[in-house]
């Protein structure tokens, strides 16, 4: 198909018509590709690509500084797919760079052992030490983001039904 547009056989729109391509949209891109990177361009590729943080921002650096089209930023940077492009802007603009360092997909699945139906019901002792235990940690946690001096977080600090200012609170 590519072929056939380069050689003038029709425009997007008669060769999905002619190959039986549901959208001409599909043919506009495979040529563009094509024209941007050659025939690597239409292969399909084995594995994702998980770019750095730090590439991503400078891509869209570029991108805001030049005012290039997604097409001509992703031929300079070698990115085979230029909506990604976009993608990254609006995960930046809604979420900062906390939205560029998500990874993408379903989690892993963890590998504990899943908890059998018939397995016996806690004690009310244990679930106290579970919760003693569980306190400890979060505890453990904040003093040591307090002593390296990184703020925390507001969700940590909002009061949770299970967080260790309630348990007091209610324990008094």
């Amino acid at each position: 198909m590519v072929n056939a547009y380069l050689a003038g056989e029709g425009g997007y729109a008669s060769l999905a018509n002619r190959f039986g391509i549901r959208s001409k949209t599909n043919i506009r891109k495979w040529v563009s590709a094509f024209l941007q990177f050659g025939k690597q361009g239409l292969t399909t590729k084995k594995s994702n690509t998980n770019f750095l943080v730090q590439f991503k921002l400078d891509v869209l650096n570029y991108k805001e500084r030049t005012g290039d089209s997604l097409e001509e930023v992703a031929r300079k940077f070698g990115i085979t797919d230029p909506p990604m492009i976009h993608n990254w802007l609006t995960k930046w603009q809604n979420d900062g760079i906390e939205g560029l360092s998500k990874s993408k997909g379903r989690p892993l699945m963890s590998n504990k052992p899943k908890k059998k139906k018939n397995e016996k019901k806690m004690t009310k002792e244990d679930q106290l030490l579970k919760e003693i235990e569980l306190l400890r940690a979060e505890n453990a946690y904040l003093k040591k983001l307090r002593a390296s001096g990184i703020n925390i977080p507001n969700r940590l600090l909002k009061q949770n039904p299970g967080s260790s200012t309630n348990s007091e609170k209610n324990s008094n």
